[in-house]
């Protein structure tokens, strides 16, 4: 065993002790602050080697990176600001040979408080003098031909007061669990450390395959490779959630996401410009009328919802203020004031062939919850209702046996019912098809978010029918249905097999198909053509791993 102390004694000066040595004050007072606490790793080397092992206090279970890449990192959330006067690193045979150990008050911007270029592995026990909320081990070079590994990092210390920096770091890091789903909800099985890793894997390749900062301006974009256009509401929309999410796991989603805020700024809706434009050219201009999307702004003004409980709203830009005025447009624009339903859009309006349909992937009842606590407006208790309403219309008049929904709903106003055909997209718009393939997930969100009955009974009721139509074998789900269960099209996509795993948590009776969809979902490589499929996959993992939360 090997201890390195940035502070030595020499032994001379150890001779000379009494035999009843006090430490110093600090050290003496500060305990362990890192036993179970959220870890994120740069990379995993697979399954059994996550990066919570390094902190569950057992010497058996370690982390492990990638084999043969440099640079790696660990980093530990403490949770609130400590000041950090000791960190104990216990090295598997594949240790650093150069390595730093640095703290930061946001998670973005770092502060070494130790550095070596000579490490040799076994016991690396250091005296340091820092502060932070965050605590990281950032290899730059390797000791062995191997990768990075830890059987314990340990960090000593004690809370300093405030959250590591004000509104810089994030009040519910990715991870951190803080907000607890409904009684009975299921989680795949394994730890939750090795869970939460594989949603972090997954978003890091999300990431990098369509998260860009295209036409300059300060902007980030989602980009939709395989929408009509190159940008979408939606998907920026996708991006803001995730973006604000995924806080406390990536350094940069508050970058990202305030750069997405500029996007959704500086391309207004041409109808209400507190609502965002749907679409944009190559050159990142607005086209095609320039109106909004009602699924796009319902989750931009979500979005704003968590970046304002994430990091406040005293920075760059009021995130609580923008959400406020989005919902109010969402209100008064994408709303039916008669039947309370969601419309298509800001640009339908009374008397066109538009103004009685709306879309049931749209239909996001959490969302609706969380307008209701921002706003204090009573309307979103009557919106929920209503939608609320029509699913369980759906499902028992025109899907008994499935409960699946159509993509568009038609007759709004007297007696709503499927799309008899063709009424905006495609043949099957009044199938279970491109757009209705994410109600599984939009509905489940809310059963486990808040455990509401009507929520519960929809989500239950889809996921009986594909486990049993499908034998418990995640592979068998189609490419759409109709609502009587006949299969539309052969094949596997991510866009409908996944949301069925939000269903199935909602089922204490469903574990071994919930596992089933998740080991699906973590062997599906991402089609960097396909933001859609890839985007709702990321979602899924981030609901069913118990990290998405209602502000």
């Amino acid at each position: 065993m090997r201890r390195r102390s940035a502070v030595p004694l020499g032994l001379a000066a150890l001779l000379t002790l009494p035999l009843t040595i006090a430490l110093p004050e600090a050290q003496a007072a500060d305990g362990l602050v890192s036993a179970g606490r959220p870890t994120t790793a740069s990379s995993v080397e697979g399954t059994g080697f996550a990066p919570g092992l390094a902190v569950d206090g057992s010497s058996t279970t370690r982390w492990a990176s990638l084999e043969g890449a440099d640079p790696q990192w660990l980093r530990i959330d403490l949770g609130s600001n400590h000041t950090v006067s000791r960190v104990r690193l216990e090295w598997e045979d594949a240790y650093a040979r150069s390595y730093r150990v640095q703290t930061s008050a946001d998670g973005s911007t770092w502060t070494d408080v130790y550095s070596t270029t000579s490490g040799d592995g076994a016991v690396d026990d250091l005296t340091v003098s820092g502060s932070g909320r965050y605590v990281r081990i950032y290899g730059t070079a390797r000791g062995t031909a191997y990768g990075y590994s830890l059987w314990e990092a340990q960090v000593y210390g004690a809370p300093a007061g405030g959250n590591g920096g004000g509104s810089a770091g994030p009040a519910v890091p990715f991870g951190s669990h803080l907000k607890p789903y409904a009684a009975g909800t299921l989680k795949p099985s394994g730890s939750q450390s090795a869970v939460d890793q594989k949603v972090v894997d997954y978003y890091q390749r999300w990431k990098s395959a369509f998260v860009r900062q295209n036409c300059g301006n300060g902007w980030y974009q989602v980009i939709s490779p395989d929408a009509d256009h190159p940008y979408v509401a939606e998907a920026q929309g996708y991006g803001m959630v995730i973006a604000a999410t995924m806080a406390g796991a990536d350094p940069d989603a508050k970058k990202i996401f305030d750069g997405l805020v500029k996007w959704k700024i500086d391309h207004p809706s041409s109808v209400n410009p507190d609502l965002l434009a749907a679409e944009q050219d190559v050159n990142c201009r607005s086209v095609n009328g320039g109106d909004g999307a009602t699924d796009g702004d319902m989750d931009v003004a979500y979005g704003l919802l968590l970046a304002d409980k994430q990091w406040g709203s005293t920075g760059t830009y009021d995130y609580k203020a923008l959400a406020l005025k989005h919902i109010a447009a969402i209100k008064k624009d994408e709303v039916n004031p008669t039947t309370k339903l969601l419309k298509l859009g800001d640009w339908t309006s009374s008397g066109d062939q538009y103004y009685w349909l709306s879309r049931t992937s749209d239909w996001m009842v959490d969302h609706f919850r969380a307008f209701r606590a921002a706003s204090g407006d009573s309307t979103w208790d009557a919106v929920r209702t209503a939608h609320q309403n029509q699913i369980a219309n759906l499902q028992s008049t025109y899907a008994a046996s499935t409960g699946l929904l159509p993509d568009f709903v038609v007759n709004t106003n007297t007696t709503p019912k499927p799309a008899p055909g063709q009424v905006l997209e495609d043949p099957n718009d009044g199938q279970y098809w491109w757009n209705a393939c994410r109600t599984p997930w939009r509905i489940a969100a809310d059963a486990v978010t808040s455990g509401d009955a009507k929520s519960l009974a929809a989500a239950r009721k889809l996921n009986g029918w594909i486990k049993t139509k499908t034998g418990g074998d995640p592979n068998k789900i189609a490419i759409g249905y109709k609502l009587n269960g006949t299969q539309i099209s052969s094949g596997s996509e991510a866009a409908f097999f996944a949301p069925f795993a939000v269903a199935a948590a909602t089922d204490p009776g469903s574990q071994a198909w919930l596992d089933s969809l998740w080991n699906k979902m973590v062997a599906t490589p991402i089609d960097n053509s396909s933001y859609f499929s890839a985007s709702i996959q990321l979602q899924v993992m981030i609901t069913v791993s118990g990290n998405h939360w209602v502000p």
